[in-house]
């Protein structure tokens, strides 16, 4: 697959496409190439969160991928019969933040161990993957797995999934930047959710 190299003006229509708010949370000098790279990792809310946090990101989209089903809707993909995977879109800026630096963003918030379910979400439509988007970004994704793997950290196998990338759909414009839009709702999910406690059962204080 090509290299994505998105200038700023590109990155406004992409981001704007199904609705979503996609103000440019962090800002980006005049003729920046940005490049995108995308992560499933359970309920979209909370990958936006964490991606959202990391210096060099400029937007995060909330969407779908994966699946066969064209303009699916979030209840079709809740549902678990399209084969998308909750997933979401990074705009980020190379020249500030590394997909490899990414990739450990990445690893850092899913449970890489429970096959086809993030923490209280289950199905395959919740599972942890990695769609990359060129040739670069999948060889940097399959060395980050294997370095888990030999780290001897896990005695589990890693199932999150290192897959190619497909079209990506926007999701609803309710379901972007959900945590900041009801940050009482959002928390209540998140914790009750189990995601902060399970994430600390595997990765520590990391």
């Amino acid at each position: 697959m090509r290299k994505l190299l998105i200038p700023l003006a590109a990155l406004l229509t992409v981001a704007c496409s199904g609705g979503s708010d996609a103000q440019v949370r962090q800002s980006v000098p005049a003729g920046t190439q940005l490049k995108t790279a995308t992560f499933g990792g359970g309920c979209f809310w909370c990958v936006e969160e964490a991606f959202d946090k990391v210096a060099g990101v400029v937007s995060t989209t909330s969407g779908y991928t994966g699946g066969r089903v064209a303009n699916p809707t979030y209840k079709q993909v809740s549902a678990g019969g399209t084969g998308h995977v909750e997933v979401v879109r990074v705009a980020y800026d190379p020249a500030r933040v590394s997909y490899q630096q990414l990739l450990d963003v990445f690893w850092k918030n899913v449970d890489p161990l429970t096959p086809n379910r993030q923490f209280c979400d289950g199905g395959p439509q919740y599972r942890s993957a990695i769609f990359y988007e060129d040739a670069e970004q999948g060889r940097l994704a399959e060395a980050s797995k294997q370095a888990l793997e030999r780290s001897g950290r896990f005695k589990q196998p890693i199932v999150t999934e290192v897959v190619a990338a497909s079209r990506f759909y926007p999701a609803e414009e309710y379901h972007q930047d959900y945590y900041k839009k009801n940050p009482l709702r959002y928390t209540y999910y998140k914790t009750s959710c189990g995601r902060v406690r399970r994430l600390k059962e595997v990765w520590g204080d990391a």
